[in-house]
C-alpha cells in the first residue's frame, strides 16, 4: 500500500482470534467463522505452553479455548488460569468453548468472558458474543 503525504491512512489490519485446543475439524468451523463474518485471522495452538509463547510474541484480540484440549483432553480452563494469571498476559479477553452453562460460570468466576458452545458456532448470538473483540461484521 502506498501513502501519499496529506492522505488518509485507512488501516485494514484484521483483528486476530487465537483458538486453542479444538479439534481440526471444530478449528476450521470457528476460523471459517470469525473469517467470513469478522475478516479475523485464526491461529491455532494446543496447550498452556504454546499458547502463552503466541501471547507474547504477537499481539491477539480473543483467546478461545475449548474445555477438553483435544491432544490430551486435559481441562482447558487451565490455559485460560494461566493467561490470567500472567501481569503481562491477563487484560487479553479469554473465552471458553462449551456448551455447558456450568462450564461457562466457573470460566468467568476465573476471569473470563463469556463464551460459546460449539453446537452455536453458526448462530447469530455466537457472532454477538464475538463482536466486542472482533469488530463488527465485514461488509
Amino acid at each position: 500500500m502506498s501513502l501519499r503525504v496529506g492522505s488518509i491512512l485507512k488501516c485494514s489490519m484484521s483483528k486476530i482470534l487465537l483458538d486453542c485446543g479444538n479439534c481440526g475439524p471444530d478449528f476450521h468451523s470457528i476460523r471459517q467463522m470469525a473469517s467470513n463474518h469478522f475478516g479475523a485471522s485464526v491461529i491455532q495452538s494446543h496447550g498452556v505452553e504454546d499458547t502463552l509463547e503466541i501471547l507474547r510474541n504477537q499481539s491477539v484480540n480473543l483467546v478461545t479455548i475449548n474445555r477438553k484440549l483435544d491432544r490430551d483432553y486435559s481441562d482447558g480452563l487451565a490455559v485460560a488460569i494461566a493467561i490470567k494469571a500472567d501481569p503481562e498476559l491477563n487484560s487479553v479477553p479469554v473465552m471458553l468453548v462449551s456448551n455447558y452453562d456450568e462450564h461457562q460460570e466457573t470460566a468467568i468466576s476465573a476471569g473470563c468472558v463469556r463464551g460459546f458452545g460449539k453446537l452455536a458456532v453458526k448462530d447469530l448470538a455466537t457472532r454477538h458474543i464475538l463482536e466486542p473483540f472482533l469488530g463488527t461484521e465485514a461488509e
